[in-house]
């Protein structure tokens, strides 16, 4: 059986399709940059190798066609990156960039995915948010957090859609803390806390969506600290997140 993964050459990404070829699936993995997919690939018994740029729309139309046409059994949309600053020091360009890869093209995979689930075989979609997506807005990261909470409510809403038509697709969507990636050097900023190593996050993720849990919090403290900010006005969780944001700098 057929496996999809995006932003595969690195982090949570590699990782998911690393231990997806572990249980014996065939992997196909995504990304823009073939050198590193080709050295996942050689990690990966059963794989191949699709190279899209998610920030072009024409790449994205195409790579949904490639969807359609393979059936696959998973898709994992992990590909994702963040901008870190004040509103005014982050370009509009890689705003929309970020736009583009965060919310269109997981939007749009999701989409050409869910048309191929009215089989009688049950399929499954990961859609990888963040922490982010769970708070109400995060300064220094407007539109990422933004756009990972986009993810999250897209990803809750079709859930319930397909339980209540009875379709076979079971949606995930993992919403991890810090982990331990290249994230930090794409964004421009590090994390000040303890991070989760992507291996953990991606084995974790995997095991928990063919167990069709919906929302997905790998770590302890992380499941604490989403529990306890929902007793905490938004006003103050704002300024709890300008502080943790500060230390990133």
């Amino acid at each position: 059986m057929k496996c999809i993964v995006t932003g595969a050459s690195s982090g949570i990404g590699r990782d998911i399709a690393i231990y997806l070829g572990d249980l014996g699936y065939e992997v196909i993995l995504v990304s823009r940059n073939k050198l590193s997919l080709d050295e996942v690939s050689r990690k990966i018994d059963n794989s191949r190798v699709y190279v899209c740029d998610l920030r072009r729309d024409d790449e994205v139309d195409r790579f949904c066609q490639f969807i359609k046409k393979e059936r696959p059994y998973v898709v994992v949309n992990n590909a994702g990156f963040g901008a870190f600053g004040l509103y005014d020091e982050i370009s509009l360009d890689k705003e929309i960039d970020m736009i583009k890869v965060n919310v269109v093209a997981m939007h749009k995979i999701s989409k050409a995915f869910l048309e191929v689930s009215s089989g009688s075989e049950n399929r499954y979609l990961l859609n990888v948010a963040s922490s982010a997506g769970l708070m109400p807005g995060g300064p220094m990261m407007s539109a990422y957090y933004a756009s990972k909470s986009y993810v999250r409510s897209y990803s809750l809403g079709i859930y319930k859609e397909l339980k209540e038509d009875s379709r076979n697709m079971s949606v995930s969507v993992l919403c991890p803390g810090p982990v331990d990636t290249n994230f930090n050097q794409v964004a421009g900023g590090h994390f000040s806390v303890e991070s989760l190593s992507s291996e953990y996050v991606a084995k974790y993720a995997v095991r928990k969506m063919f167990r069709k849990k919906l929302l997905i919090i790998p770590g302890l403290k992380m499941k604490l600290a989403v529990f306890f900010s929902r007793f905490l006005p938004t006003k103050l969780l704002l300024f709890i997140t300008l502080k943790i944001q500060h230390k990133k700098r």
